[in-house]
């Protein structure tokens, strides 16, 4: 029997192996999760603490006593933020260990149920905790034993549903992925009164079924047909794809294994090299920060804002100009193909410490002594045409760190990706994460002669530290698609505007008559014939591609973000993937489906 996809289905679903086929139950339906949503009650939420908000300055554990449910609700709260997770039962006959081992966090969320509630010293454990941290107490169970609670002062939620549809609600609830508007429809005990309870709205991205906005899972089944292809006819050994629908994640699987001979299967949450997809998730986020902050004129020159480039013929161009890729730089420089052997050691010492990949150090100053000499000294050989260059965004990452005086990194992780909880959109992963965590890309034969995991893919940006301004962000699907739903938002995202409107606007819609491109982001091509991104997509859309397979699309017409995330250059580069038209099929299928409204 031929091996088929292997498909493995976030939250929503399991996915069961039989005879080979991959199959997904739900475990629970539409109906289920609105009969849990119009139970969940919130209480004492005078402070508004729910939704969450200022991410960046939280330490959240979850303990949880006697709920079978916990892996779905944890795993469902840490789509939002990290989370330490601590089983409470464990605990009961050493509370006062549990407490020592919660000391570094400072927000935490109690899960109980009836039976851990009717434990006096889990009671007054609870009760001390709350006078030294912040504390959400996420109660399933009996109505009538509310009362127990009635000294806590903290943030309540109660429902009398114990099971997975409410651990679903109540974990997005709390981070504001759905808005929360039950009433409690009787007394309990002296504190909580008929009609008690706090109203909040979704302020973040959430997840649903598609059927709660009015669509088919089922209209969605083609997708599986087309990944299945592309793994198939070797275009990638795995990928991703997550749809946003009116800011809820309403698809969201993965395909495949990491290689071709792993035994790894790909899953939702692993990260990927997102290759040129950093040329707007990181350095033209950054610049639209700066620009309307006054700190950035975009019809200014280089030379106002790169020292270097004052005596050479880059001094004059216009930043909007680089932006547009119309400056007339070259595509790219081999920077690799000219490498001397006295550039890298396999052993790193004070005078090779940028890593390249694994047992691969380039000279300290390589990027500087070398690299961004030629840059400057590259030809102009079609000025005020457009030809894509991601010379481009060696210049843009440069003038952002003269502007703001920190690295790149450092810059957009702290106005945009820690506000934001996105845990794993980094630069050099493998400082973050494990192996195991981080999907590989190309068995490099030619320059680094290894498999490249966790290290960029593109040699350029992998000679400049693995930070460069065209390539080097990694990300999971879901802190892509929450990066693109604050730009979707007009740049309001968790009850904090990121960016003004205004400036959303600008980047986003076409800048040029030379070409179709944004300021940094890439449009649907206004020759429908080319159907790019998608012969459906609104004139609205926005996005980029990525040459490790890879691409993102924000549709504001249609409310919706489109993300396929691949390792198409493994085990070396080839165009299958471009070939078959695999992302921008899947693109046509999602617009189908959701023009089946009911």
């Amino acid at each position: 029997m031929k091996q088929v996809l292997s498909v493995i289905a976030l939250i929503i679903f399991i996915a069961v192996q039989a005879c080979g086929q991959a199959q997904q139950n739900q475990r629970f339906s539409s109906e289920q999760i609105q009969e849990a949503k119009n139970n969940l009650v919130l209480l004492n939420n005078q402070e508004q603490i729910i939704p969450l908000k200022s991410l960046q300055d939280l330490k959240i554990a979850s303990v949880t006593f006697d709920f079978q449910e916990v892996a779905l609700l944890d795993s469902i709260l840490a789509k939002y933020h990290s989370i330490h997770r601590e089983n409470g039962n464990a605990f009961l006959n050493d509370l006062n260990g549990l407490e020592d081992d919660l000391k570094f966090y400072n927000l935490i969320i109690i899960t109980l149920t009836n039976k851990s509630l009717s434990q006096p010293q889990l009671l007054n454990f609870i009760t001390d905790l709350a006078t030294k941290k912040t504390l959400i107490i996420n109660f399933l169970g009996d109505g009538a034993l509310l009362s127990k609670l009635d000294s806590i002062k903290q943030p309540i939620l109660w429902s009398n549903q114990v099971n997975a549809a409410t651990a679903f609600v109540a974990a997005q609830a709390i981070f504001g992925g759905l808005s929360i508007s039950a009433k409690l429809k009787e007394n309990y005990g002296n504190q909580f009164k008929l009609n008690d309870g706090f109203e909040t709205q979704a302020i973040r991205l959430g997840f649903a079924l598609p059927e709660e906005l009015g669509l088919q899972t089922k209209d969605f089944e083609n997708i599986d047909a087309i990944a299945e292809e592309a793994i198939q006819k070797k275009a990638a050994p795995g990928a991703v794809v997550l749809v946003a629908k009116n800011g809820k994640i309403i698809y969201n699987k993965a395909y495949g294994k990491h290689t071709y001979q792993s035994e790894t299967l790909m899953g939702v949450d692993d990260i990927f090299d997102l290759a040129s997809i950093t040329k707007i998730a990181a350095t033209t986020v950054a610049a639209m920060k700066l620009q309307e902050e006054g700190k950035l004129n975009l019809d200014a020159p280089l030379a106002n804002y790169i020292a270097r480039t004052r005596r050479t013929n880059k001094a004059n161009i216009k930043v909007k100009d680089v932006m547009l890729h119309q400056a007339g730089f070259v595509p790219f420089i081999p920077f690799y193909k000219d490498i001397e052997k006295n550039a890298f050691s396999r052993i790193a010492d004070e005078n090779y410490t940028v890593k390249v990949a694994d047992s691969f150090y380039l000279n300290t100053n390589y990027y500087r002594d070398v690299m961004w000499k030629q840059m400057l000294a590259s030809p102009l050989k079609t000025p005020g045409k457009y030809v894509y260059s991601d010379l481009s965004m060696y210049f843009m990452k440069e003038i952002i760190e003269n502007i703001t005086q920190q690295p790149i990194p450092n810059y957009v992780s702290q106005n945009f990706y820690n506000k934001l909880g996105l845990e794993t959109m980094v630069f050099n992963p493998r400082d973050k994460f494990k192996k195991g965590q981080i999907v590989p890309t190309e068995i490099d034969n030619y320059f680094r002669k290894t498999l490249l995991w966790g290290y960029v893919h593109d040699q350029g940006a992998a000679m400049a530290g693995g930070v460069a301004g065209h390539a080097g962000l990694f990300s999971n699907a879901t802190d892509l698609a929450i990066l693109m739903q604050m730009l979707l938002n007009k740049g309001s995202y968790g009850g904090e505007q990121f960016l003004k409107p205004e400036t959303v606007e600008l980047f986003t819609q076409q800048q040029s008559p030379l070409s179709r491109r944004g300021l940094g982001f890439d449009r649907k091509d206004p020759d429908l014939s080319k159907k790019y991104p998608s012969a459906l997509a609104s004139q609205e859309t926005f996005g980029h591609t990525g040459y490790t397979g890879t691409c993102v699309w924000v549709d504001p017409a249609n409310q919706l973000i489109y993300i396929f995330l691949s390792n198409r250059v493994h085990p070396q580069v080839n165009n299958k993937l471009i070939d078959l038209n695999i992302r921008s099929r899947i693109h046509d299928e999602i617009y189908k489906a959701i023009s089946k409204t009911k």
